[in-house]
């Protein structure tokens, strides 16, 4: 080895301690900008690229079925979300049915009539009779060209009464006939006794989705003002709030409606059973009208509606969804379907309560998005990919927690997006992962391949720490090692002879630092300079050091036999080595001029370390270490002679050992700390 190698080694230490030297040989200065600009494009980028693919999977209709799903399950663990003030309901139930056995439906007008007729005595503001007829029963006798009576012609006389008094809605359905929609009305005779022509008719006609679940309504079904096109429950809430069907336009509950077609959420009370309900047998009963169930109906808006065993007018809500985990809720109710004229009339109490769930303006969705997988990619770019996935899971499951919240005040909050948002984000950052680490690989291979085992390229690349290539101070263990008589070996061969001879026992020399985790971090003629604790750190760095210098003594003994065969009658001098060994702070990073920079160690540590593999000739062996070496290997280090040297460089002296053995430790668990131990 060159005498002026490790003063060559020392001048930049020396140089960085006093913060001045050669320019030319400082690392190149980062490129700040270019690492803010890579920080942005992945603090934001991917956000805002992640919130673009759940926007747009959104806006193509993908997500609406979940999104559906959460809606829905808000009503059914929410349960009764209020109740109602403005509406109740009359049911021809199983009783009303039992007690008018005797009586065909077709023939109930006259119950009907005085059902209404108690009803306004009540005092209730109008009365809604869901329930389709397109024949009178007087007009159905006289196709039977039965003889004329009293009966036949007054048959329908209390019914008649009660449309005729002017707070009655009769309903008219929208059907496609042949491809044209065409309205069922009720019977001519029915109509013309109607106060207000076609604003006493609405269209009870409900929309449900495509799930076929009922979540919306049109309170304006025809938008022509000379067609009775307005909604049955809207045109109930109109007569209830005293205002004029035939406007153009209507400030009721608080918001503004028109004659457009126009889609509205349902504001449901609550499941099946919420609106208070009334059998109509009650209604048909003497004294009726001073009942304190039906005095409770003054003031309301009433809809008499089929509700029975038989009945076929019942429709999917939210609270269908997991009948029995809503059944729970709901007190072992009936959830899985719900009556139509209880639908009407949530809809009648959506209306006039101005109790509509409203979705958050577009904008504002979209920001609520952004900052929620702007959070998850700050922890899916700082965290492994196993717990970035945790980390997504636990943010995706917490998502419906304030949407549930926002919805109890009728505010939907998107659930689905901001989850695919989550998921987009999370495999944008393991691209950019994967494409970073191939890079970092790819640069580690070039800077440590040749230095290091693969095994400590891939550690420090699981680690995720980024070396600070400008410089960093670490405490290692270096090692140097040197041929005995190499220049009249050298002398005595020929050149190629001298690059076989190099290159063969580099390989038997460098495979133990390897075996031991270390950095061969440069060859110097015919020396190895070697690093253990750097670039990975570890903790017994001066113990595996001197495991890595027994064993290469050892290969130093085999390759003697090796010289000896290659090289007979060449007259070489026996083949030997000289290892030193120091542990102590020195300066790690890229080290040369902008060209050309090498990853090494600088400082008094190096200098030391090459100082005392000299030292080898004077006490006549092959391994010394310095004390601080010794001591940091722990116990088991068999030493033979000591001396106590002054190195050039270096003022104060270093205590030397020549090393002989070292006591190999079973490893375990130490009880007192719980870490690992060898």
């Amino acid at each position: 080895m060159s005498a002026t190698e490790p003063a060559q080694a020392q001048q930049p230490a020396q140089a960085a301690k006093r913060g001045g030297g050669d320019r030319r040989k400082r690392p190149p200065r980062i490129n700040r900008a270019a690492i803010l600009r890579r920080r942005l494009i992945r603090l934001a980028g991917v956000p805002l690229l992640a919130c673009m693919v759940a926007l747009a999977a959104s806006r193509a209709g993908w997500l609406e079925s979940l999104e559906n799903v959460y809606y829905d399950y808000w009503h059914v663990i929410g349960g009764v979300r209020y109740i109602p003030q403005h509406v109740a309901v009359v049911t021809m139930d199983d009783d009303t049915l039992d007690a008018l056995k005797d009586d065909p439906l077709a023939f109930w007008a006259p119950h009907f009539g005085r059902a209404m007729d108690v009803l306004s005595q009540a005092g209730v503001k109008a009365v809604g009779l869901d329930f389709l007829y397109q024949v009178s029963a007087e007009e159905w006798l006289k196709k039977l060209k039965l003889p004329d009576t009293e009966i036949s012609r007054n048959y329908d006389g209390p019914f008649r009464a009660a449309l005729a008094r002017g707070n009655a809605v009769l309903i008219t359905t929208l059907v496609a006939v042949n491809d044209e929609l065409r309205l069922l009305l009720p019977p001519q005779d029915h109509l013309v006794l109607l106060p207000h022509g076609i604003n006493d008719l609405g269209v009870d006609n409900l929309s449900p989705d495509s799930d076929k679940y009922v979540r919306h309504f049109y309170p304006v079904m025809l938008a022509d003002p000379a067609q009775p096109g307005i909604g049955f429950a809207m045109q109930l809430a109109l007569r209830g709030q005293g205002l004029d069907p035939s406007a153009a336009e209507w400030n009721i509950g608080g918001m503004k409606l028109t004659r457009q077609l126009e889609r509205l959420s349902i504001g449901y009370a609550g499941p099946q059973g919420t609106v208070p309900t009334l059998s109509m047998k009650t209604l048909l009963e003497p004294g009726a009208v001073n009942d304190p169930k039906v005095q409770a109906l003054r003031g309301k808006i009433v809809i008499v509606s089929a509700s029975n065993a038989g009945s076929s007018d019942r429709h999917f809500t939210p609270y269908s969804h997991a009948a029995f985990f809503a059944s729970f809720f709901s007190q072992g109710q009936d959830v899985d379907q719900m009556d139509g004229g209880e639908i009407h009339a949530n809809i009648i109490e959506t209306i006039l309560s101005g109790r509509y769930p409203k979705a958050l303006p577009g904008w504002a969705g979209a920001l609520y998005m952004l900052a929620v997988v702007f959070v998850a990619t700050l922890l899916f770019l700082r965290m492994s990919p196993e717990r970035g996935v945790m980390a997504g899971l636990f943010i995706a499951a917490w998502l419906p927690v304030p949407a549930f919240f926002a919805f109890r005040h009728d505010l939907v909050m998107p659930v689905a997006g901001p989850q695919v948002g989550l998921a987009a984000a999370f495999l944008f950052t393991v691209i950019l992962r994967l494409t970073g680490e191939e890079r970092e690989r790819a640069r580690m291979k070039q800077m440590f391949g040749s230095y290091v085992s693969d095994e400590v390229v891939d550690m420090l690349l699981t680690e995720g720490r980024k070396l600070d290539l400008g410089g960093e101070t670490v405490r290692v263990t270096v090692l140097f090692s040197d041929i005995r008589n190499f220049t009249t070996i050298s002398e005595r061969l020929a050149a190629h002879e001298v690059v076989e001879m190099l290159n063969e026992y580099f390989t038997r020399a460098t495979a133990p630092i390897l075996a031991q985790r270390g950095n061969v971090n440069k060859y110097i003629g015919d020396a190895v300079m070697a690093v253990f604790g750097s670039p990975v750190s570890y903790p017994d760095h001066a113990r595996r050091a001197l495991r890595a210098s027994l064993q290469m003594a050892a290969e130093a003994e085999k390759f003697r036999g090796w010289m000896e065969q290659r090289f007979p009658d060449r007259g070489l001098p026996r083949f030997g080595i000289g290892i030193g060994i120091h542990t102590g702070d020195a300066v790690m990073g890229n080290i040369g001029s902008v060209k050309r920079l090498e990853f090494t160690a600088i400082g008094d540590t190096v200098n030391a370390a090459s100082r005392l593999e000299g030292v080898t000739k004077d006490l006549g062996c092959v391994l010394v270490a310095s004390r601080q070496t010794v001591q940091a290997a722990g116990s088991g280090v068999g030493t033979g002679k000591t001396e106590t040297v002054k190195v050039k460089g270096r003022e104060e002296p270093i205590e030397v050992f020549e090393i002989l053995s070292l006591e190999e430790r079973r490893s375990g668990i130490d009880r007192r700390t719980g870490r690992r131990v060898e």
